[in-house]
């Protein structure tokens, strides 16, 4: 895993405890942030990126618990860990509530830590290329980009509508296919109607000249039944 892959904020106030792991962690691999309570590590986290969280649970200013729900709402998807002394059972439910990935309790081997850390962010990364990649379709030699509806060649780029965005992902799933109508309209617009038809011949149309780059793909109208969508 690369170095900038490891990015932490450390909020812990205990100052001897705090510093020895912070050393631990840099000895790691690790570039570590480290706060000694909840209100400088939300500073610190609202001025920089990081790509996980180690959190004591008593701490002045804003608590643990408190500070995890702050940070949750400035990002969802960064993973975090609670610290702490405490080992009520009720605590530990709450932090996992709270969607910690995990819950350790103090006294800790520190090299645990790290190896606990070190899947966390594995895990992280996992989840996180695969959804970047879900999010992109090549079709021919375009780049059909579903999270940011975009539909990029080489030579250029272009931004569609939702709608648009729509028909071709309909269209690219059923690739190589005599498609109905009705089928497209009832997918893409949810009704069949006259209206929603003749909406449907102007999108085709766009379309047909957003992808009239690459001479491999073809969107052939079929009369009386419907089209296919050839991708060679």
């Amino acid at each position: 895993m690369e170095e900038q892959t490891k990015s932490i904020l450390l909020a812990e106030d205990d100052e001897d405890f705090g510093n020895l792991l912070k050393q631990y962690l840099e000895i790691s691999g690790f570039q570590v942030t480290w706060t000694k309570d909840g209100k400088e590590a939300l500073n610190c986290f609202q001025k920089q990126a990081f790509n996980i969280c180690v959190l004591d649970v008593m701490m002045p200013e804003i608590d643990g618990f408190t500070l995890a729900e702050k940070l949750i709402e400035l990002n969802p998807e960064l993973p975090f860990v609670f610290l702490t002394a405490r080992k009520l059972k009720e605590d530990k439910i709450r932090g996992l509530k709270l969607g910690a990935d995990d819950y350790i309790i103090k006294p800790f081997e520190a090299d645990e830590l790290v190896l606990r850390l070190n899947n966390i962010l594995k895990r992280t990364a996992s989840f996180l290329n695969k959804n970047q990649n879900d999010n992109y379709l090549q079709i021919g030699q375009y780049t059909f980009n579903q999270k940011r509806l975009s539909l990029k060649h080489p030579n250029y780029e272009k931004q569609l509508t939702e709608k648009e965005a729509a028909l071709i992902l309909f269209l690219f799933e059923h690739k190589n296919q005599l498609l109905k109508r009705d089928e497209i309209l009832n997918a893409v617009w949810k009704q069949d109607d006259f209206f929603s038809g003749r909406s449907m011949d102007v999108f085709i149309s766009r379309i047909r000249k957003y992808f009239k780059e690459d001479p491999g793909i073809i969107i052939q109208s079929v009369r009386g039944i419907g089209l296919e969508f050839r991708v060679s």
